[in-house]
């Protein structure tokens, strides 16, 4: 009888736990059994496995053959095991020797001729495999993407018989380069686009450089989305590790990672029909959504309103935590979702000739309904909110443009700097106990904010979000101290009339008396 151990890796979550193929070939009928909580695909493999073995021109031992992929408490899938497991057989009936081959780590799904075809969630095996301190065998098609880990030594395959052949050092694999160049951030867009809506664009400009959330309110037409899809142009370059983890989050999706997109922060706009699991994650097989897969991009929602309330809801967690967990029955996964959030909506149904004030066509009823779709709590959450009304005739069309993109990202980058010299994290991503220490106030300011807290009635959460805006508008005017008129501008974000309608018809919601 023989053994053989070839060490894998599976996908849980962002994690990627090894895996130990043992291939115990004994005595007894033919036969080829799996065993590990192996899902369907993987208990497909053996016929997958058995064709390819055959078709490399190698014997298929003709004996009981067991695969035990260990531990067996986690969960496998997808094709991945393949091609350890026909290495684990031939090593097994002593057609490859086993010295060395314990040095390295395999993944790929084979097909019934012995190519390797690609498969999703390189990146987060072939960061644990650099952990390792092993060198990793991928298809040539996921090689790139593993090659992102820079002292990984990565073994691009096309065929199991060029792995074989490496491995009986008849022919040796040429190790992936790891040099791969961050693409230039080139957007078909530029906030020079946008003609008018100077408030609107300073608050875009304030949400960039802190970090912040942004809600734009206005009738159709007036800009809204066109000033979303422009984030993206203004905020500053992604960082190494930033990139790595947005990379990471991609490679276990459905949608898989492509090189080209290293280092471009990634901007999701999920349809207003999408339901909760498709923006926080889940499934059987607990994926990442629409929040996870915006980690440190930007996720807009435009037409808010159109979204259920209860699927809006579901992001009152991941905005706060910036981390959302899926548990399900057989498997539980965190997933990161530290994202920009960026809204749009009409303030009524009617919304053509609705300006806030005397134009308004609909019911109170209709109007009712239309903002008791956002709850409270979770409007509490967004930093600012900002009108976008409809631009006089003359604004467009005159021929003059706005700050270029470019300029505006300079700024914004500033403040960043600004922010990671004092604290370590954007304004965003501050604590209670950080908000206290960085975000200190004069006596005037401190009674201003004391004043709009009682007028308003604003939550705890609601006064440290100000603050927040407030140390972002003091660090794009590159001001020590947060002056009195930082607190005003940042209080202006959160003083529309409609979400104190929208407030009262929470309490209404709740069956009480506003």
């Amino acid at each position: 009888m023989s053994l053989a151990i070839i060490y894998s890796r599976t996908n849980n979550g962002i994690d990627a736990p090894l895996v130990s193929v043992e291939v115990d070939i004994g005595n007894g009928l033919p036969s080829l059994s799996i065993v590990g909580l192996p899902e369907t695909a993987v208990k497909e493999s053996k016929d997958r496995v058995r064709a390819a073995i055959l078709n490399s021109r190698f014997e298929f031992p003709a004996r009981r053959i067991t695969v035990n992929l260990a531990p067996a408490d986690i969960p496998k899938d997808g094709g991945r095991f393949d091609l350890p497991i026909a290495l684990g057989i031939l090593a097994a009936s002593q057609q490859i020797p086993m010295q060395g081959i314990q040095d390295h780590e395999y993944i790929g799904e084979l097909s019934l001729g012995g190519q390797v075809r690609t498969v999703k969630g390189v990146l987060p095996t072939a960061f644990a495999v650099n952990a390792a301190g092993r060198s990793l065998f991928v298809p040539q098609g996921n090689a790139e993407e593993a090659a992102l880990i820079g002292e990984l030594v990565v073994y691009p395959v096309t065929h199991l018989g060029q792995v074989t052949a490496h491995l009986l050092e008849l022919e040796k694999i040429t190790p992936q380069s790891g040099q791969l160049r961050r693409q230039a951030a080139n957007y078909s867009v530029d906030m020079c686009d946008v003609k008018g809506q100077l408030q609107a664009r300073r608050a875009l400009e304030i949400t960039a450089a802190g970090g912040h959330n942004l809600l734009m309110v206005g009738p159709p037409g007036t800009g809204k989305t066109m000033l979303a899809s422009r984030l993206a142009t203004i905020l500053p370059p992604m960082t190494e590790a930033e990139a790595l983890e947005t990379a990471t989050i991609a490679s276990i999706s459905d949608q898989g990672f492509s090189v080209k997109n290293w280092g471009l922060r990634p901007v999701r706009d999920p349809h207003h029909t999408s339901s909760g699991v498709a923006l926080v994650g889940g499934g059987a097989k607990a994926r990442p959504g629409e929040v996870s897969l915006a980690h440190n991009g930007v996720l807009f929602l435009d037409e808010l309103t159109e979204f259920d309330r209860k699927v809006l809801d579901v992001l009152r967690e991941p905005l706060e935590k910036g981390e959302i967990s899926i548990s399900r029955a057989a498997r539980q996964a965190t997933y990161p979702a530290r994202f920009q959030f960026i809204a749009a909506m009409n303030p009524c149904p009617q919304g053509y000739d609705c300006d806030f004030r005397d134009h308004c066509r609909c019911t109170p009823e209709q109007q009712k309904r239309h903002r008791s779709r956002l709850s409270a709590p979770f409007l509490d959450r967004i930093d600012l909110q900002v009108e976008v009304p409809r631009l006089p005739r003359q604004d467009l069309q005159s021929g003059s443009a706005g700050e270029g993109s470019a300029v505006i990202r300079e700024r914004v980058v500033a403040a960043r700097e600004r922010q990671y010299l004092r604290q370590r994290c954007s304004n965003a991503a501050l604590d209670g106990a950080a908000v206290d220490m960085h975000c200190k106030l004069d006596a005037t300011g401190s009674a201003l904010l004391s004043r709009a807290m009682d007028k308003f009635r604003l939550s705890a959460r609601a006064y440290h979000r100000i603050l927040k805006v407030a140390r972002s508008i003091s660090d794009l005017a590159q001001s020590e101290q947060i002056q009195t008129t930082h607190i005003a501008e940042a209080l202006g974000y959160r003083s529309l009339a409609l979400f104190e309608t929208a407030a009262q018809n929470e309490i209404t919601f709740k069956g009480q008396e506003p």
